[in-house]
């Protein structure tokens, strides 16, 4: 008599691939019997092999799917389903292929640290102003934390962060200053309170007053209502100095297509000012060890990564600021040391947005009578 028929169950199962571009990828499993019919799946489709690239292999209870001359198109999740009468299983296998660099990661943290230690801004003001805006748990206090980690060289908790919250921890408007031992450092950061779910976090004409300048620090926010003309906290004649010379949006890789619709309409409003203001706009986009698994292995492979490059896009479409002015970036969170992979990425996107801001600095001081003269709004 022949041996009764089983019902299929995995011995090994399929693991996930990170494999260099042009390497052979080769996914494989086991199964506790041979009597079995295997069909392979790419992204939950059916996988059509192609001459010379795909090859399927079952060798009595062992099963493979060999991919050649590994390329961008080849990274997702493959899956194997086995089937007979008895029943049915899958497993399924993670594969990242490991692009050419599409962007330089510059890793000379000394050099950007003394570019902007030493940076020389327009005599017209006293110090580059950045603001920074985003939703709620993007990490606007944290990239303030990291800054000043980064500056002072240990680690540095100022900021609340409101990581995993649903309400800011930034209830009043703040300036915040970098120095070390050698001195100050040419530039400034400002916080507001994030954006949050169904309109009850900052409001749009708060974040247009920072930006031109009429809002002094220690305004306490009020999602109820922005900040009135006749309050002591409105600046009714604010000078170039007062005003911000960078808006930096803060955004989070893992969660751009989760982004709430009203904070998408009012990004719409503050960004079409900014615009209107001439003034320069950049993303510092966060979290992206959570939205890459190859860079939450290894920092170094973020400009290697097609899921970083992809978010990144998807946060161009979504923000409406080119490719080339997002800087994804690490902040410090759970890392109790100095990384010098989160300092080279950070000080990179400083060395960036502090020229763009310096600019328009030079551009407004010649446009006005005087750097004294009020702006308008």
């Amino acid at each position: 008599m022949g041996s009764s028929l089983s019902e299929p169950e995995f011995i090994t199962v399929l693991a996930d691939k990170h494999v260099e571009n042009g390497e052979t990828i080769t996914l494989c499993c086991e199964a506790n019997t041979e009597h079995v019919t295997a069909t392979w799946e790419k992204n939950d489709q059916k996988l059509y092999c192609v001459e010379n690239k795909h090859s399927v292999e079952k060798e009595e209870t062992k099963f493979s799917l060999k991919i050649e001359r590994a390329e961008e198109a080849d990274e997702g999740k493959y899956t194997i389903n086995l089937k007979n009468r008895k029943g049915e299983i899958s497993c399924s296998s993670h594969v990242t292929v490991e692009l050419v660099e599409w962007r330089k990661m510059d890793l000379n943290q000394e050099s950007m640290f003394n570019t902007l230690k030493t940076f020389t801004i327009c005599n017209k003001v006293p110090e580059l102003h950045f603001l920074l805006y985003g939703p709620i748990g993007a990490g606007k206090s944290s990239t303030i934390n990291t800054i000043r980690t980064i500056f002072e060289g240990r680690q540095f908790v100022n900021c609340l962060a409101a990581t995993g919250s649903h309400t800011s921890h930034t209830q009043y408007y703040e300036r915040f200053s970098f120095e070390n031992e050698e001195g100050s450092f040419p530039f400034a950061f400002n916080d507001i309170m994030g954006v949050e779910e169904n309109e009850t976090g900052v409001h749009a004409q708060d974040i247009i007053s920072a930006l031109k300048g009429h809002m002094k620090e220690g305004y306490k926010f009020n999602y109820k209502s922005s900040l009135a003309t006749d309050k002591h906290y409105y600046n009714q004649n604010p000078s170039l100095s007062d005003q911000m010379h960078c808006l930096v949006y803060v955004i989070p890789a893992d969660k751009i297509s989760l982004m709430d619709n009203d904070f998408i309409k009012q990004l719409k409003s503050v960004r079409e000012t900014a615009s209107s203001m001439g003034m320069p706009q950049g993303v510092f986009m966060t979290r992206v060890d959570e939205a890459c698994p190859m860079v939450n292995k290894d920092l170094k492979n973020i400009y290697k990564s097609k899921k970083i490059r992809d978010k990144m896009q998807e946060c161009s479409n979504v923000v409406g600021v080119p490719v080339n002015c997002i800087f994804p970036v690490l902040n410090y969170h759970e890392q109790t040391h100095l990384n010098d992979d989160i300092n080279c990425l950070m000080l990179d996107a400083l060395t960036k947005i502090i020229h763009w801001a310096n600019d328009y600095v030079v551009k407004m001081s010649n446009i006005q009578i005087s750097p004294q003269q009020p702006i308008q709004g």
